[in-house]
């Protein structure tokens, strides 16, 4: 009997110094995520969404919801720590990184670059010199390339301080917009700047029928002005250079039209920018950056209009310059891998020919 109650007591014993040990492994183990086998040092906790998370998401307005919608892959989500979401910014930085380490460049015997864009046209921005054509008068959609005209009629119609409001009308263009909402209310000027800096549809139609009354009537002005400015080759149905039967320009029809906005002190100073802050009537804001990629890439680029559909393919107007040296290159019909390619080496052997 004494010899059971020893046993007895030194199992108890055994097991009461063996529970501190559980605990301990089990707040260590609670405190540090599973890894891979292989992968060493501290892991980042996944922080739990919540319903109250939830909530606020669903809660925010339309203008949040929406004004960052895009027409591309590449839309950039609201912040989120979800895997989708890092794997998303992982390829998008990739893809970036890819586009900017331009490929080696292909030249003619005479040293000019080579193209695969169906039509291209170099020229002098001061003189009109042409330095460079290929297909130049061939018949293209110009898709939003021909907002610079329509920047240009705004402001050469001055009174850029003058208020907009927005009218229901003004809002059905899809598929990329500011989403200004109707009854909204802006100074002129501060659309002007999103619709050359973004590049969006509504801002479009909004200027266009402020400045002609409707769509309809301010295209009309486009056509006139195409004219005066020699551009005889081309045909204007809206502002935004969306698809519709009986709109087409070319290369130098939109090189001609270039020029004249390149001379043009408010189009000069917007088409510039980076990136631009754009305030909402709500008082909400966002920033905008500049669809034109060059003017990241290239210190001597200083504009100036992109321009993408399915039937136009990639078009740039892009305008460089260096002490003594102005040019405009406009690039209709490319691909998505090439185009900044062959705007950039265009730009450089024309400023340095």
């Amino acid at each position: 009997m004494k010899s059971s109650r020893h046993w007895l007591w030194f199992l108890c014993v055994l097991i009461l110094a063996s529970v501190p040990t559980a605990w301990s492994q089990d707040a260590a183990d609670s405190s540090e995520a599973v890894r891979p086998s292989g992968v060493s040092g501290s892991v980042r906790k996944a922080k739990a969404v919540t319903g109250k998370d939830k909530i606020a998401k669903a809660n925010r307005s339309d203008d949040e919801q929406d004004a960052d919608a895009e027409p591309t892959p590449t839309r950039k989500a609201k912040s989120s720590k979800s895997t989708h979401t890092h794997s998303h910014r992982a390829r998008a930085k990739s893809k970036e990184t890819a586009e900017t380490i331009p490929a080696p460049t292909e030249f003619t015997p005479e040293g000019i670059p080579k193209t695969s864009a169906a039509s291209v046209i170099v020229v002098d921005a001061n003189s009109g010199k042409t330095l460079y054509e290929k297909n130049p008068d061939q018949f293209r959609a110009p898709a939003s390339t021909q907002k610079l005209l329509t920047a240009l009629i705004v402001a050469e119609s001055g009174f850029l301080d003058r208020q907009v409001t927005v009218q229901p009308t003004d809002t059905m263009a899809e598929p990329v917009k500011l989403n200004i909402k109707a009854g909204d209310t802006y100074q002129r000027i501060d659309l002007l700047r999103a619709l050359l800096v973004k590049s969006p549809n509504d801002v479009a139609r909004c200027l266009a029928r402020d400045n002609a009354g409707s769509i309809e009537a301010f295209a009309e002005v486009m056509n006139r002005r195409a004219q005066q400015l020699g551009a005889v080759h081309s045909h204007f149905v809206n502002p935004n250079g969306l698809p519709v039967p009986g709109q087409y320009s070319t290369a130098r029809d939109l090189s001609l039209i270039a020029r004249t906005a390149y001379a043009n002190p408010t189009i000069r100073s917007i088409v510039c920018l980076p990136q631009l802050v754009f305030r909402f009537a709500n008082g909400r804001t966002r920033e905008l950056e500049n669809t034109n990629k060059l003017l990241r890439r290239l210190p001597y680029c200083n504009g100036m209009k992109t321009g993408y559909t399915d039937s136009a393919g990639k078009c740039l107007i892009a305008s460089g310059t260096r002490p003594g040296r102005d040019v405009i290159v406009v690039v209709l019909g490319d691909t998505s891998s090439r185009v900044w390619r062959d705007a950039s080496a265009l730009l450089s052997w024309s400023l340095w020919m």
